[in-house]
């Protein structure tokens, strides 16, 4: 059988076969909010530090503000490093403070959005 012949038949036996997927065409992710993402990402980061998370915590079962002289004292830490939490907890929107003579006392927003609330019941035991 000459080579002509020969490449014919294999031709005629190979089928291409289909391309499932190539590699970054085949499917669209489904579409994902990326404020949310930030949002939720910075949220977590907050609560991701074992001290800001006692903190948030202590502040979640607290039934009135609690002053950042008790924090010092029951954690055994720095008003500066008690303060520079607070900021982080602050800046995630997880806190509010009111200043009252020479003391901050701190509380959880009122206005923390419902899945935020249901994370934080989820977390503190």
């Amino acid at each position: 059988m000459n080579v002509y012949w020969l490449c014919m038949i294999l031709s005629m036996a190979l089928k291409p076969l289909p391309v499932v997927r190539e590699r970054g065409v085949c499917c669209a992710l489904p579409e994902v909010d990326h404020d949310w993402a930030q949002r939720t990402a910075d949220l977590m980061k907050a609560l991701a530090d074992p001290t800001r998370l006692t903190m948030v915590a202590a502040l979640w079962k607290a039934e009135q503000p609690v002053c950042i002289c008790d924090f010092t004292n029951d954690m055994e830490l720095t008003q500066p490093t008690i303060s520079h939490h607070m900021a982080k907890l602050r800046e995630a929107g997880l806190v509010d403070s009111e200043k009252r003579g020479i003391w901050v006392y701190y509380w959880l927003r009122k206005d923390l959005p419902a899945v935020t609330r249901r994370l934080l019941a989820q977390l503190i035991v």
